[in-house]
């Protein structure tokens, strides 16, 4: 299942990013967050009202992680935030990898693309940006049963508004 979000201004973001958080810490297995888009699209502003709203988010600063590969936000669930523009072309660190596996956290992953398809998470929502005159456009993607429901409840609140 597919949805697509126009979101006019950071704030619509920032929203977006809170609405899954809600949505996704009351599920066991949490799916992860694979985001792909072009700088400056809003990857990690969604990542920024996603980790905010969680529990434990105040000892948390939501940054790109592009020079360190991730970040680990104390929150409840923790939550694991890669950023894989830098790896372009280069195997990624196991770290991942044992992120992934971990049904306890929730993982982002900024610059998806750069992940050879198969070695995605099964249950995942995916993220795709594209260019917009104003604000942004987003197509939202389930992938897995999970993360299907979620998708599901986003459009539906789109439906409300």
């Amino acid at each position: 299942m597919d949805v697509e979000i126009y979101l006019p201004d950071t704030e619509a973001t920032l929203d977006l990013g809170i609405f899954l958080a809600n949505a996704i810490k009351k599920v066991p297995n949490p799916p992860s967050l694979l985001l792909q888009g072009d700088l400056g699209s809003g990857k990690t502003t969604v990542v920024r009202g996603f980790v905010e709203s969680l529990p434990g988010s105040e000892m948390a600063e939501v940054s790109s992680p592009s020079f360190n590969i991730f970040n680990l936000y104390p929150t409840t669930p923790p939550v694991a935030h890669f950023d894989l523009y830098r790896l372009e072309g280069m195997p990624p660190d196991d770290s991942l990898f044992e992120q992934l596996e971990d049904p306890e956290t929730i993982t982002i992953i900024e610059w998806i693309q750069f992940l050879d398809r198969e070695l995605w998470p099964e249950e995942a929502l995916f993220f795709q940006w594209s260019p917009s005159k104003t604000g942004r456009n987003l197509k939202l993607r389930a992938m897995g049963e999970t993360a299907s429901k979620i998708v599901k409840a986003v459009a539906q609140k789109r439906e409300q508004q």
